[in-house]
């Protein structure tokens, strides 16, 4: 007789927004089909999916996930709810040594449990393979462009975006999209006050992130640029005030070498301290920044304090938005000095003194920093999510946890996503020891 393995999914609880699950009730009810698998649903009340759905599933429902051996989470989990020797799936924000995810880590690794982390689930190629990506593209692009409406409401300017909502404001995604779309039709025929300057937003990367968000602005009339040619498109006599603009920056527009300018792929990935960021050389032509491309500590950043300080030092610059969808606080994107939540989405960084004003009212550019911006669209975000993760959760069930980090019976995809196991740093992850001791 097959032994019985209990899986649990935790009640979500960083904040009354976060709405997804890891898994939803039709997730559930096709893992049934494995006879050794039963489930434990924590009940919550903000879930997007009701208790019974979970019922009618095949699941159990208790107050707690504290009997399972695999706990599945989306958000960190609070470290006075971390038992021992347990494996966790959530995501963790601890594997670049975030200052403030160190209590998280050194709890998991005092309680000798597992941590998975599904950033780190990837393949051969280093795509993630379990993930949210495009959903966060999808939400965070929405905040941003009723942020801009908003902004431009506080300067004076009457446009169509002032009628675009947040995200949560839809009903689903497809509401969201369709008022965009309609948004860009008013566009395409009233067009934009002749006084504005042409609205530019700028994407980093190509990934899940910057394609969700580019989908989203591409239901507005819109016109793809290359960077070298956003310094005369302010002088273009045929300029059109009934588009919008986009312009891509691949990783070769994001950084240069110091020596000379150039610019070597293999040669930054392996030395990237001899480059620096070449954002402020196109940041003077946007009206907004969306950044979404993977960012880490050895890298130069894509905007810094000081790039900031110098684009706000003359005159109000054309830059009002920048929408930072990755969200690590002092990361690729300097100030994103705290995340927000869904309810207050955005704050205007003070270029002067470091300071933030909630809002979009002051002088700086407007942040968009939403850690969890999926949760706005919690229906279709965590559909997607479960369909990428169902398929990996029967060889988790059926690991044997007790053998070392090496000797498990996991693809190497899921292996190299564990950053604790067994009371240690696992080896991908054994840098973070350093952190740790800080």
């Amino acid at each position: 007789m097959n032994e019985i393995r209990m899986l649990g999914i935790r009640a979500e609880d960083k904040n009354h927004w976060e709405r997804r699950s890891p898994l939803t009730p039709d997730h559930i009810a096709e893992l049934g089909e494995h006879s050794d698998l039963r489930f434990v649903v924590q009940p919550s009340p903000h879930r997007a999916f009701p208790t019974l759905d979970y019922t009618h599933a095949g699941a159990e429902i208790r107050p707690s996930v504290e009997d399972c051996r695999i706990v599945f989470g989306i958000k960190e989990i609070p470290v006075d709810k971390i038992e021992d020797n347990r494996v966790y799936l959530f995501f963790s924000h601890t594997a670049k040594g975030q200052s403030h995810n160190m209590p998280l880590l050194r709890r998991l690794l005092e309680s000798r449990s597992t941590l998975i982390d599904y950033e780190y689930i990837v393949d051969e190629r280093e795509k993630r393979l379990i993930f949210f990506g495009q959903h966060a593209g999808y939400a965070g692009m929405i905040n941003s462009l009723w942020a801009l409406g908003k902004r431009f409401e506080y300067e004076g300017l009457t446009t169509p975006f002032r009628d675009i909502r947040l995200a949560h404001d839809y009903s689903n995604l497809d509401e969201a999209t369709h008022h965009i779309s309609r948004v860009g039709e008013t566009l395409r025929h009233n067009g934009l006050e002749m006084s504005q300057q042409p609205i530019v937003c700028g994407f980093t990367g190509h990934g899940n992130v910057s394609r969700g968000a580019q989908e989203v602005y591409d239901r507005l009339p819109t016109l793809e640029i290359a960077p070298e040619d956003l310094a005369t498109l302010v002088t273009n006599d045929r300029l059109s005030r009934k588009t919008v603009h986009k312009v891509v920056f691949e990783r070769k527009h994001r950084v240069r070498r110091k020596e000379d300018g150039g610019y070597d792929a293999d040669e930054f990935s392996e030395h990237p301290d001899r480059y620096e960021s070449r954002m402020p050389e196109w940041l003077p032509h946007l009206t907004m920044l969306c950044h979404g491309s993977f960012w880490s500590p050895d890298q130069p950043r894509i905007v810094s304090v000081d790039d900031v300080k110098s684009l706000w030092s003359g005159d109000a610059p054309s830059l009002r938005v920048i929408a930072d969808i990755s969200c690590d606080i002092g990361g690729g994107i300097e100030t994103t000095v705290e995340a927000t939540e869904p309810g207050d989405p955005v704050f205007v960084y003070d270029p002067e003194n470091g300071g933030i004003r909630h809002g979009v009212e002051g002088r700086g550019p407007i942040m968009m920093t939403v850690d969890n911006l999926p949760c706005q669209l919690p229906v279709e975000s965590s559909q997607h999510f479960g369909d990428t993760l169902v398929r990996f959760v029967p060889l988790l069930a059926r690991c044997d946890w007790s053998r070392a980090w090496s000797e498990l019976e996991l693809p190497t995809s899921l292996r190299n996503a564990i950053i604790t196991h067994r009371g240690s740093l696992t080896k991908p992850f054994a840098f973070l020891g350093e952190y740790l001791d800080a």
